[in-house]
């Protein structure tokens, strides 16, 4: 899967995609850090990349329609420490290997418990 790593994700989140053979790049990575959402969403389109981030205003579905786009997963978690963002992602890692065709043009809101879809698929 071709993942975006916002800029208000940890930057080792990267390294936990890719040993898993995900190609994700970041934000930071391609010096694009503090464009504008709408700059970022419509990166993501043409590059075709899944948009992962816990930014809650991606959660908007009228803003950001999620047909619209390869896909988008907002991770909710109550403390944004490195520590509980890498849990959180590792907890997705299998939920995602086994349902990887159910991202595009759905919402991901993943949360420490639960993870709900919305969008074309869902």
């Amino acid at each position: 899967m071709r993942i975006k790593i916002d800029e208000n994700m940890p930057v080792d989140v990267i390294d936990v995609f890719e040993n898993t053979g995900h190609e994700a790049h970041s934000v930071y990575s391609e010096g694009i850090e503090g464009c504008s959402d709408r700059q970022l969403i419509a990166i993501c389109k043409k590059e075709q990349r899944v948009l992962i981030t816990l930014d809650n205003d991606f959660s908007n579905i009228f803003a950001y329609p999620p047909e619209k786009f390869k896909g988008i997963i907002v991770l909710r978690v109550e403390n944004q420490s490195k520590r509980a963002v890498i849990t959180l992602v590792n907890k997705l890692l299998p939920v995602l290997a086994s349902s990887e065709e159910k991202i595009c043009g759905n919402l991901w809101i993943v949360e420490e418990n639960r993870i709900r879809i919305r969008g074309i698929g869902s």
